[in-house]
Parts: structure tokens; C-alpha cells; sequence
């Protein structure tokens, strides 16, 4: 299901502008890119902060609505205030069907306690990265990458070219020749700290 947000088009700018529009609850933003100029919005506040509470809204095609004209973006950056639970701004980027995209996807790790590395050996997975930067076109979308953890062993790590693409999904880092590790399974370092002190206990003794 497409996530759709209405917005309405801003009309008064600035600094005083957009300070009392955040006071009436609504929250300034904007929308560029495809073959138009940039268009500045507005949208409700509230309704924005719980939509950016959900994984999804971070790496899907969101239907904005603009007085009434729907278009197709995706998120592309915004501002959130240094202590208060408050959006700032808020960016969109419109998107052309048939050109490929760029866009950050969160990894969705699996199987960790079934690794025989964990299950077995008590060993420790690192999360090393939790989002890779994808580029394809925009029918190819996923919302996350999955990453099947179930093989993993002790000393093992998983790279970015050992990851099962969806069709039509290309990591940009690959492409780049940068085969990044995104997941270690080591032993852990508390038993052996534990087995050192008792060590040195027993020799002063």
C-alpha cells in the first residue's frame, strides 16, 4: 500500500514565516528534482512526525499530494529540533519512472540465534552496517534489504557481495568496487577476560 501525504502549496517564506507556521502546526518543506522547479509546501506536523516513526516512509515511493495533484517522490533529508519532539523542514525529491534512483535501505538481519557461531559457540554478531545505498528504477523499489545470518560461523563475516539483491537492485558501493563488511560473528571477549583474572588471582596467591 502506497503511504500518501497531503500538503498544500506555501505561499509566504522566511524565517518569521515558517516560525509561525510551526507554531500553528504545520511544518514547511519542499519538493524538487524531475523536469520542474522547486516547489515550496507545507503539510500538518503531526500527522508528518508519526509517518517518519515508520521504517517504511524512509525508503518507499510516497504519493504527494498538492492541492490536490498527486506526485510520486521519495524522502530525501529533513531537520528535526535539538531537544523538542519538532520537524523543522522537510525535503522530497520527485521521481521518473524510467530513470534509476538512488536511495538508503535498511538491512533487516536474520536468523541471528539460529547462527551456528551464536547457537553453538556463544559468539557475538557486530552489526557493522544497518543500511546500504541502493540505485535502481523506481518499480524495483524494496523496502529493506534482507540478510539471512544462519550459516554464519565463528571468525565469519558477511560482505556486501555475499547480500541476495532483489531483481533490478544494484548496491552502489559494489559498483564501486568497495565490498564493504556488513556483519562479524567473534567469540566473546568476557569469558576469556574472566579466565585471565582468575589466572593472575591463583599466581599472587
Amino acid at each position: 500500500m502506497q503511504i500518501e501525504i497531503s500538503a498544500n502549496t506555501r505561499k509566504l517564506h522566511g524565517t518569521g514565516a515558517s516560525r509561525r507556521m510551526r507554531t500553528s502546526g504545520r511544518l514547511p518543506g519542499v519538493v524538487y528534482g524531475g523536469d520542474r522547479t522547486a516547489q515550496s509546501i507545507e503539510m500538518d506536523h503531526k500527522d508528518m512526525y508519526y509517518k517518519l516513526k515508520a521504517e517504511a516512509f524512509h525508503a518507499s515511493i510516497l504519493s504527494l499530494n498538492i492541492d490536490g495533484d498527486p506526485v510520486q517522490v521519495v524522502l530525501r533529508d529533513y531537520q528535526m529540533h535539538p531537544f523538542k519532539q519538532q520537524i523543522l523542514h522537510i525535503d522530497f525529491q520527485r521521481i521518473n519512472q524510467s530513470k534509476k534512483m538512488h536511495v538508503k535501505l535498511p538491512l533487516h538481519f536474520l536468523n541471528a540465534e539460529s547462527a551456528p557461531g551464536v547457537k553453538l559457540s556463544g559468539g557475538i554478531i557486530s552489526h557493522i552496517l544497518t543500511e546500504v545505498e541502493i540505485s535502481c528504477l523506481p518499480k524495483d523499489l524494496p523496502e529493506f534489504i534482507t540478510v539471512d545470518l544462519l550459516e554464519m560461523k565463528v571468525g565469519g563475516i558477511l560482505h556486501l557481495s555475499d547480500l541476495t539483491l532483489p531483481s533490478g537492485v544494484e548496491i552502489l558501493a559494489l559498483a564501486k568496487g568497495d565490498d564493504q563488511a556488513v556483519v562479524t560473528l567473534t567469540t566473546p571477549r568476557g569469558g576469556s577476560a574472566d579466565e585471565s583474572d582468575a589466572e593472575e588471582g591463583a599466581t599472587s596467591s
